[in-house]
């Protein structure tokens, strides 16, 4: 656990702990790996039920199992492990919901390693790795990114969808900027028969797109756009642009130039739609949403989790007349709507 004893006298518990919290991130990571959470969810229950479901010893699963159930993955009774109901939602193989991709991007070896020269980076004020520049092309990482991270993006896009009525089945050009997996603008046009999206990202990135969008049965209204959201021909009279999780990579000045080419794409009228962590002006609140700005100082040259107030003076600057935030329920992001 992380937080410190009750006690009225300082003691060291609350930095032991912290200084030990990579092992809660790779006792996930194995549990997964190993099916742990589907082989409860399939009735094995005690460490010797478990071990032929995942190939493990029943000595490496007791140990496991036990940490699991300390830091509140799992429920223990007398020597029978049983799901809480976040883990049987979010990380047995049989929940429609399932989320345990995630481990392919968040606890890769990349990012691993620019934690692990986390003090270089602050010394530099970005990160220390040489490819934290996001304007150049990085396939390999952004095609783990949407291979790994589409079923998180369940609430946050259906939620895009409830703002913008998709359900009307009014006709729409959707511009998908940043697209990897796709699954923002293929929520769109699976909610609306009449919207036509086109997802910009880098080539190999596309292909996953495509193939989701295959999957989700709206390949015949969904076209690709290869390229960079700064240098490649966008397209105009959108009425719709997607830019979910780009922002954070850069500096304001490439924000708002970017912002500049989405007023120019879209049609009179049209709205900007941007996902983003975004904290309170005291940068420490909300915690998910504040401390993203330590992740993108980890992984990027110049990128950050910047405020409402930092998105208004960018979008109206670029030229948007108003932006309106939407907290997505049961999630730590948000949602700016910008008018042109």
């Amino acid at each position: 656990m992380s937080t410190p004893s009750a006690s009225t006298r300082p003691t060291p518990e609350h930095i032991f702990n912290t200084l030990n919290a990579y092992q809660q991130s790779a006792a996930l990571k194995a549990a997964i790996e190993l099916d742990v959470f589907t082989a409860i969810d399939e009735g094995k229950q005690s460490a010797e039920e478990i071990a032929p479901f995942t190939k493990a010893a029943p000595r490496g699963v007791r140990i496991l199992c036990d940490f699991l159930v300390i830091h509140g993955f799992l429920r223990k009774e007398h020597d029978q492990y049983r799901l809480t109901v976040e883990s049987g939602l979010f990380l047995s193989r049989k929940s429609s919901a399932y989320m345990g991709t995630l481990v392919g991007f968040l606890v890769n070896d990349r990012h691993l390693q620019n934690f692990s020269n986390l003090a270089e980076a602050v010394r530099r004020g970005g990160t220390a790795d040489t490819r934290g520049d996001h304007h150049k092309p990085d396939e390999t990482l952004w095609v783990s990114f949407a291979r790994s991270m589409a079923p998180i993006t369940v609430p946050s896009a259906n939620y895009i969808a409830h703002l913008l009525d998709a359900a009307k089945g009014e006709a729409w050009q959707v511009l998908d900027i940043a697209a990897g997996h796709g699954m923002y603008g293929i929520t769109l046009a699976k909610n609306n028969p009449n919207a036509r999206v086109t997802a910009l990202d880098w080539p190999a990135v596309l292909e996953v797109a495509k193939e989701n969008a295959q999957k989700a049965g709206v390949s015949a209204r969904y076209s690709v756009r290869p390229g960079s959201a700064f240098e490649t021909e966008l397209g105009e009279g959108y009425d719709f642009v997607l830019l979910t999780n780009i922002f954070h990579h850069f500096d304001r000045q490439a924000c708002g130039q970017l912002m500049k080419r989405v007023l120019a794409a879209l049609k009179p009228g049209g709205k900007a739609v941007t996902l983003e962590f975004i904290p309170n002006e005291d940068r420490v609140t909300p915690p998910t949403a504040a401390a993203f700005s330590l992740i993108m100082l980890a992984g990027t040259d110049a990128g950050d989790a910047y405020t409402l107030a930092e998105y208004e003076a960018m979008f109206q600057e670029a030229g948007f007349r108003n932006t309106t935030l939407y907290q997505v329920p049961e999630m730590p992001q948000q949602i700016l709507i910008s008018e042109k």
